[in-house]
């Protein structure tokens, strides 16, 4: 599918990998909407990218915001790309005897983000995608970020990688269900990425992080995931899988 003229909407748009792949969606000739949190750099991060791009601060597991904001994407075009990357992380062993809350309550969170929220977002965009007329024999692509912890989930990622698992889980029914309306839907499951969750740490326990990966020994670039994202649009027999962007890791226990 043709980038140029065409509008995405990215959830997790402020920071990270949504932005990277704002930035080169735009650079493709297309039109973004940044969707976030309005505690992020969401509309610093619109005003950078210009005219193509609009902020609007919503929750990705709130269908109401979700459907304002696509209100808004499609001031901007027709929508034919949905791109999900907001998500968060809580870690806990799965006994604790220090912890104030109960890991329920975080599993719940977690799954609640990164599993829902996505459902969400997917399911209300490809409402809207499905309305477009098609171009070449398809409407749209739908790109979900799940990661590799989905499959090495390590000690106290019982909440996240349950989550990705279920990001990866529902991408080849979802690809199947939407097909009829001839729109793809793929998945990337990043390894170790320059992302907030880790630009915070140290740069020796990045470092560290980085030497885990076989090769390129380090941490991932959010352009590398755009760069994907990217691909994904552009090649029409991509659909229903998650692709692994790892480097070739594979994560220890911890």
């Amino acid at each position: 599918m043709n980038i140029s003229g065409n509008v995405a909407l990215i959830t997790g748009g402020g920071s990270g990998l949504g932005l990277a792949t704002a930035r080169r969606l735009v650079k493709a000739g297309g039109k973004v909407m940044l969707v976030d949190l309005d505690t992020s750099h969401g509309a610093h991060a619109a005003e950078e990218l210009g005219d193509q791009a609009l902020f609007v601060a919503a929750d990705a597991t709130s269908p109401e915001q979700m459907t304002g904001a696509l209100d808004a994407a499609e001031t901007l075009g027709p929508l034919r790309m949905a791109v999900t990357c907001a998500g968060i992380l809580r870690a806990f062993r799965m006994v604790s005897q220090t912890r104030a809350t109960t890991q329920l309550a975080d599993f719940r969170r977690v799954v609640e983000v990164n599993l829902i929220g996505t459902f969400n977002v997917v399911q209300l965009a490809a409402e809207r995608i499905a309305a477009q007329q098609p171009v070449d024999g398809e409407r749209g692509v739908v790109v979900t970020t799940a990661s590799v912890a989905a499959f090495d989930g390590q000690i106290g990622q019982a909440a996240y990688a349950a989550s990705k698992a279920g990001v990866a889980g529902m991408t080849l029914p979802v690809a199947r269900d939407l097909a009829e309306n001839l729109i793809r839907v793929v998945s990337i499951a990043p390894g170790l990425f320059e992302t907030p969750m880790l630009v915070g740490l140290p740069d020796k326990a990045r470092a560290a992080l980085g030497a885990q990966v076989p090769h390129p020994a380090r941490l991932g670039h959010p352009d590398e995931y755009a760069a994907l994202v990217e691909h994904i649009v552009a090649n029409s027999m991509l659909n229903g899988d998650t692709i692994r962007l790892d480097g070739a890791i594979r994560m220890a226990p911890r």
